[in-house]
Order: structure tokens, then sequence, then C-alpha cells
């Protein structure tokens, strides 16, 4: 049997399952939405699960300090800052932005919640972000702290073995709801959540379709960037699992940009047919309300 690694208590689990009948109806399939926007209030969304798993690591490596990485509106910058405070414990945020950023959204909560923001530049984020974390990690050192680095979105070995978690938290639900999710639809942001999702359906031997819509890049990029987080978190377990890049049965969809829109992409791939075998879908809802806040010139009323 699986031996689960040792995480801490963070999220409010386990969160709901509920029928989106409306849309159910329209697209006539069985959609649910399980509601991870529910975890927590400051600590919302999908990243509290992978940090349960990253903050324990950390801790327990006697760490006091937490550095990590992100978008000026990142939610997973914004649960890592939520979670320090509560514990009591350092985190040093190293945030993308070209220019001033309006104190809004995440970033408020970032600041509200005590959290020591470095800006860098789009160019520095994408080219040397792990060096600039290393180089603050040397700097806490060397002032008396230790520090652990969390990867953009928590997503690595680690961190993975949330969303691992949560697929036997979707097994127990489903014997409660007395039905069977055929397909898991989530977001592919960092890889993290997907890949937790994708390894838990293969260890549990669970059979279900892992869909995955990625927000940006394309399709080969993720394939290999959660092959190799998938690598990671099997390396934790001692165990070895042979298995295609993410073969097709798993089903990268294209198209942009986190829960809205990966709602979208999946109700336009449904329309256009090309989930015919899809009849009972749950949808992962992985949250980012506060950063709906800097969005709302986009948004028609």
């Amino acid at each position: 049997m699986l031996k689960m690694l040792a995480s801490i208590s963070l999220a409010n689990l386990p969160t709901r399952i509920e029928k989106l009948e409306r849309l159910s109806k329209e697209l006539g399939k069985n959609i649910y939405i399980k509601r991870d926007d529910f975890t927590g209030c400051e600590i919302s969304g999908n990243k509290v699960r992978k940090l349960e798993f990253s903050i324990k690591e950390g801790i327990d490596q006697g760490c006091d300090t937490f550095i990590t990485c992100g978008g000026i509106q990142s939610n997973h910058a914004r649960a890592t800052a939520a979670v320090a405070a509560r514990l009591g414990l350092r985190v040093i945020l190293v945030l993308r932005s070209d220019e001033e950023p309006a104190m809004e959204g995440n970033y408020f909560v970032d600041k509200l919640l005590g959290a020591d923001v470095r800006i860098i530049t789009s160019e520095e984020y994408s080219e040397k972000r792990q060096k600039i974390m290393e180089e603050i990690k040397a700097e806490s050192d060397a002032a008396g702290h230790k520090a652990y680095i969390i990867p953009e979105g928590a997503s690595n070995g680690i961190g993975t073995f949330g969303y691992l978690k949560c697929m036997k938290e979707i097994e127990e639900q489903e014997k409660e709801l007395g039905i069977t999710f055929d397909t898991i639809l989530s977001a592919v942001g960092s890889g993290g959540t997907y890949g937790g999702l994708f390894l838990g359906n293969k260890l549990f031997g669970l059979e279900k379709k892992v869909v995955g819509v990625n927000v940006c890049d394309d399709a080969e990029f993720f394939k290999n960037k959660v092959k190799n987080i998938v690598d990671e978190s099997l390396e934790y377990l001692g165990e070895k699992l042979e298995f295609s890049k993410l073969g097709r049965e798993e089903g990268i969809i294209l198209d942009p940009v986190y829960t809205g829109k990966t709602m979208y992409g999946f109700y336009n791939e449904v329309k256009k047919g090309n989930l015919k075998d899809c009849k009972n879908i749950l949808f992962i809802h992985t949250g980012g309300f506060f950063g709906l806040f800097p969005k709302q010139e986009e948004f028609k009323f």
C-alpha cells in the first residue's frame, strides 16, 4: 500500500463537490466542480494543498525562512505569505513586474501579511529567478537564518503530493456521492496540480482521464515539465512507474489562463465534439479570487 508523506494541516479539507446543473444540461454531460477555492480565505485555492507538504519538509529541515516566486499577482506567493504568517515563519517573495506595481489584489495581501517582497523584471524572472532565489537564501543564511526555496507554484516533487492526496480524497467522495468520475479536469500552470492528479490516478489505479488545460506555452512544454515533476515525486516514494510522456489519453488541451478560461476551453472542446467519451466530469476549481481585482477593467457589465 502506498505510504503518504508527512504534511501539516493548513487547508479546510475535504473540499465539497457540487453538480453544475445548468451546464450539465446544456452540454449533455454530468459536470461537477470540486471547490478547492474553499480551502481557506487568505490561503484559498490549490496552492495550499502543495504547501502542506513543502512547508512541512522545510520545517523538518529546521528552516525558519521560505523563499518563493511568481507574478506580481501570484496566488501561490500570497498563499505562502499567509501560511508563513500563520506559522510565525519568515517569507521572502520574488515577484515579477516591469513597472511599479499597484497596491492591489494579491500583492496588497502579500504586503498586509508582512512578506518581504523583492521585485524583479520579466527578463530576470525568465532567465535567472532560481539564481536570484539562491542568492537571497545565501544572504538569509548568512544572517543567521535557515532558508528553504519553494519553486514557482510549489510545483516540484514534494509539492505534487498535495494533489496525489487529493485524488484519494476524490475517490472517497465518489463513494459518498454514489458516482464515479471518468474525467478529472484541471488548469495546468506550473504543473504541480496536474502532476499530482496524474500520479495519483496511476498509483491508485483509478483509470480516469486526467485532462489538463495549459495556461501558456504549448502542450510539449507542459508534458516535459510535468514528467520531470512526476519523476521527482517518484524518487520520494522509491517507486518506479512506467508511462509515456503523458500519453494522449491524458489529454492536454491547448487554451490559456487559469480557472475561468480552463472552463471556457473545456466548454469549447465539448462543443467541438472532442470529449465524446467523457460523461461524468469533475472540474477542479483552483481558486484565485484575489487576482480578480486588478483585472476589473477587462470585465464587461
